[in-house]
């Protein structure tokens, strides 16, 4: 089912024939779709030891680029993995974006797979920490709205994601939790590397810890409380406090980072309501966690 009105169709025949014009050194590999809930790429398995991934949807086009630029830098200073680009193919063969030929990651997503939370919690802000660290010179300008930036930016955005949704939120809860995050107060120090869409299928899970995070298409330079998300689509309880300890997290930010959560849920449940069950299940849980942390503190 299309999640995008315009998004373009990929299949293993396409990659076939794009990898025969283009890399003929494994065009013969076994190829296969990787299932997933994703939105804007399609990926292939390629043999033991490669994946193709393709754009879906205009945006999503200079992802490869900017992950091909960047990416390579920041491995060496980060404790988890990162993909690996290997190769960027050009449009052809009716499809018309550039498309990437990254090394395979071992893994399971950890939107399925089983974890010590406790020990992820730990891991991930260990993650978090060192992305804050990394030296943020030539890295290109934030647009509006993306991830990082200032809330009041979306607020518009949000309000109209709860209109629509109508009965399907509570959404004088919903405005309330936004309203709290909305008035904590702002960044105002250097804006810093974040991943910026740090939700459970973006991370993989070896032997129960996380090995490796993937998908930059979020990565910006901004208020780091965007990194917070996984607080509220990630962890509970205990987790969750261990999470925001490691990280030192002051009230300001905590609230800031809950807004992040909040709106990356409304926002998407509208779009995909009817077309992606696991990002509407995904969203969902986040959703629900952040409303009952708000409701926790009234």
């Amino acid at each position: 089912m299309k999640m995008h009105a315009d998004e373009v169709h990929t299949d293993v025949d396409l990659v076939r024939r794009l990898l025969a014009g283009q890399f003929p050194q494994w065009a013969d590999r076994p190829l296969r779709l990787v299932p997933s809930h994703g939105t804007d790429h399609d990926v292939y398995r390629l043999g033991d030891d490669l994946a193709v991934r393709l754009p879906r949807i205009g945006w999503a086009t200079q992802q490869a680029a900017r992950e091909a630029e960047w990416l390579p830098r920041l491995a060496p200073l980060l404790p988890l993995a990162l993909p690996v680009p290997v190769a960027m193919g050009a449009p052809a063969e009716g499809y018309p974006f550039d498309w990437s030929v990254y090394e395979w990651l071992p893994g399971e997503s950890a939107s399925t797979g089983r974890y010590d939370r406790d020990a992820a919690a730990v891991d991930l802000a260990a993650f978090i920490a060192a992305m804050r660290r990394i030296d943020t010179a030539g890295a290109y300008p934030r647009p509006p709205r993306a991830r990082g930036a200032d809330l009041a930016e979306l607020d518009e955005a949000v309000r109209d994601a709860v209109r629509r949704l109508g009965g399907r939120v509570d959404g004088a809860a919903v405005l309330r939790a936004w309203q709290e995050s909305l008035d904590a107060p702002a960044w105002r120090g250097p804006g810093l590397w974040l991943h910026g869409d740090l939700l459970p299928g973006n991370l993989l899970v070896v032997d129960g810890r996380l090995s490796a995070v993937i998908d930059f298409g979020g990565l910006n330079v901004g208020d780091p409380a965007c990194d917070l998300q996984p607080a509220w689509n990630l962890f509970t309880g205990g987790s969750r406090a261990r999470f925001r300890a490691e990280l030192a997290v002051d009230d300001s930010s905590w609230l800031r980072g809950r807004g992040w959560a909040l709106l990356q849920a409304v926002i998407a449940l509208p779009y995909y309501w009817d077309t992606n069950p696991g990002i509407v299940r995904q969203t969902s849980h986040a959703l629900r966690e952040v409303l009952a942390d708000a409701a926790a503190r009234y």
